[in-house]
């Protein structure tokens, strides 16, 4: 295989089982702190994490009776005591407030207990003073904010972080990140640097800051280096401007539209190739866990299945470009074959060795080989049809900047054809980002195609997405000028030259294609790339884009830093900062510790992304972890910015 080398001095990552040691015993206190049989009340969204950290047993072993799932409906459990472990959302509060006054009108009494994850927030204790039943419950945190997923990936299972902070500007989460961050600061630190880039990566790192100055400070061995924080969107500002001493005028323009170039939106915008990208957008890959359907299974149940690698034939092949997956799959079960046919001609002593050691072995891969085949298969049906092929060819000439009308024309077919509402968005999007923004013709005329064909509600989506920079209408030079000549009208001189310079920075469209050029983001097209022997992170997609937001990672690493970087972050608009980590190391800190590499994305980080950063890492002798708020693609991407969302 292409990824089987690895250079021997690779240093070995830490051991994250802590992490859910940590939680699971958290846990447990916190419902111990209800003595005597309880029912358990989770949230949908809660039950996959939960059941990576304490099963059913486990809840069972303190005096969890039964477990129920967040409904919001009437309750039917009998239990006097009631337990609720759920996000800190004001819609379910209300519903546990509903239970509770349900009861008291039935005259019954019980005892109610909420335990809030990965926080609870002031908004959510006001609702329950507002009900009325403040006092006849107990609340309580479960700071669960790091799931291992594998070996080299953690996450937070925040997927409504992207929505909340980069759309609603609800910075709430923020101090989820830092305070993740801070847990592994103590736990597997001092870091050594810390860089980031983005308005989010700066307001998580300062709050990470406030609590290790707060907190107790420990020396002890490092076993993690540097540290990277990435956003993955930025909230559109709206401008303010106040007019006289006590600011009792203002304007608010909330139409100008602003496309910033400082994130990496186009990585998860793009068709993943990757095995694990592929089977993620098919099979939805949860918690690290997926299930396979009967297609893939060949029997009428479905499986799940864990996905990290203690999985020997996954883990070979989690990371390659799907071409190169059957080829690999075919020796593997040439390969089990050759294992299994030595037992002919054993004799009993080398044949009851081989059953106690190597045909339990045997039977576990051979079973995973078929499930892999299976879903090989699956995705074979799926994403090799010649619809698939155009639509790599369109992704690629976007990135290349070529055949623009063709591309348009794909595009406009799809739409028109109603193949899949989150694919036409997403070709729309990846349309616009590419090319700074769409005419203003070929604008209307796209948005008028995609709600004729997928429904007029969707005009708050178009909104949404034109609020974040992803679909937005090139705006005429003359505009803002016309704009700032009637508002100076209203202002004096000053605070017009103001106005201007504001104007100016909210003139700025999407940097792609200069962003592309300095970082060499897609390849020529003319040489041919051999995805069997990939050559750099580009293979990830199919040799025509290398994610932006892993080649910052190199770059800096190269440089150590910011320093000739600066056109880069201009175009970015990044909010970049280095800054050196703590002194506390003891002179025994490991030196392995300083190519292990942690890297924090904000807003959720795509398997590309992922077999990208695992790839740098083996050409480089770096070891990476990744830290993301959620594991995402483009459908999970553009369906948290559908009009729908709940």
């Amino acid at each position: 295989m292409a990824h089987s080398a690895r250079r021997r001095d690779s240093p070995e990552l830490p051991d994250f089982s802590l992490l859910k040691r940590l939680a699971r015993d958290q846990l447990i206190y916190l419902l111990e702190q209800l003595p005597g049989k309880k029912d358990l009340f989770i949230e949908a969204d809660l039950m996959s994490p939960l059941d990576r950290i304490a099963n059913v047993s486990t809840l069972k072993q303190h005096e969890v009776d039964k477990l129920y799932k967040v409904e919001h409906k009437p309750v039917t459990s009998t239990s006097d005591q009631l337990c609720f472990l759920i996000r800190p959302r004001i819609q379910t509060v209300k519903w546990i407030c509903d239970v509770a006054n349900a009861d008291k009108a039935a005259g019954k009494f019980r005892r109610y207990k909420i335990i809030f994850t990965p926080q609870k927030f002031y908004a959510c204790e006001a609702v329950l003073e507002e009900q009325g039943i403040i006092g006849d419950v107990t609340t309580d945190e479960w700071a669960f904010n790091l799931l291992p997923l594998d070996d080299d990936v953690i996450s937070l299972e925040l997927p409504e972080f992207f929505r909340d902070n980069f759309l609603a500007g609800d910075q709430r989460w923020v101090r989820t990140a830092g305070s993740a961050l801070h847990l592994l600061h103590s736990l597997y630190g001092p870091f050594s640097k810390i860089y980031g880039i983005g308005r989010c990566s700066k307001m998580a790192y300062e709050s990470w800051r406030e609590q290790v100055e707060e907190g107790e400070q420990r020396t002890h061995q490092a076993e993690i280096g540097k540290v990277f924080l990435i956003d993955r969107g930025k909230k559109q500002p709206r401008i303010l401007v106040s007019v006289g001493r006590h600011a009792e005028l203002c304007f608010i323009l909330p139409d100008v539209v602003v496309v910033f170039a400082d994130v990496d939106f186009v990585t998860p915008l793009c068709s993943q190739v990757v095995y694990e990208g592929l089977v993620d957008d098919i099979f939805r890959i949860k918690c690290g866990c997926v299930e396979f359907g009967p297609e893939v299974t060949s029997s009428d149940k479905s499986i799940k299945v864990m996905l990290n690698s203690q999985d020997k034939v996954f883990s070979e092949i989690r990371n390659e470009h799907f071409s190169n997956v059957f080829g690999f799959l075919s020796q593997k079960a040439r390969n089990l074959q050759t294992a299994y046919d030595k037992r002919r001609g054993m004799d009993i002593k080398q044949m009851k060795t081989f059953v106690s050691e190597e045909l339990k072995g045997l039977k576990q891969e051979h079973r995973l080989l078929s499930l892999h085949i299976g879903a090989s298969e699956s995705i074979m049906k799926k994403k090799t049809k010649q619809d698939f092929q155009e639509l790599l060819k369109t992704e690629h000439s976007l990135l290349e900047g070529f055949e623009i009308r063709e591309c348009i024309s794909f595009i406009e077919e799809h739409i028109n054809r109603q193949v899949s509402m989150i694919e036409s968005l997403r070709l729309l999007c990846l349309l616009s980002i590419t090319e700074n923004g769409l005419l203003p013709k070929d604008f209307r005329s796209l948005k008028a195609q995609y709600l004729q064909s997928y429904g007029v509600d969707h005009l708050l989506t178009f909104a949404n997405l034109r609020q974040l920079g992803l679909l937005v209408e090139q705006q005429p030079g003359e505009t803002l000028t016309v704009m700032e000549s009637k508002v100076g009208k209203l202002v004096n001189d000053k605070t017009a030259g103001k106005l201007t310079d504001a104007f100016s920075s909210l003139a700025k469209k999407s940097n792609f294609r200069a962003l592309s050029r300095k970082l060499n983001l897609v390849p020529k097209s003319d040489e041919e790339y051999d995805l069997r022997v990939p050559r750099d992170m580009a293979y990830t997609f199919s040799g025509a884009y290398v994610p932006l937001s892993c080649k910052l990672i190199e770059q800096v690493l190269d440089r150590d830093g910011w320093t000739g970087l600066e056109e880069v972050t201009r175009l970015l608009n990044g909010h970049e900062f280095a800054v050196s980590g703590s002194t506390g190391a003891d002179s025994k800190t490991k030196v392995d510790a300083q190519r292990i590499i942690l890297v924090m994305f904000l807003g959720g980080c795509t398997f590309s992304e992922i077999s990208a950063l695992r790839f740098l890492g083996r050409e480089r002798g770096y070891k990476f972890i990744v830290v993301t708020t959620a594991i995402t693609n483009s459908s999970r991407l553009l369906e948290a910015l559908l009009d729908n969302h709940a």
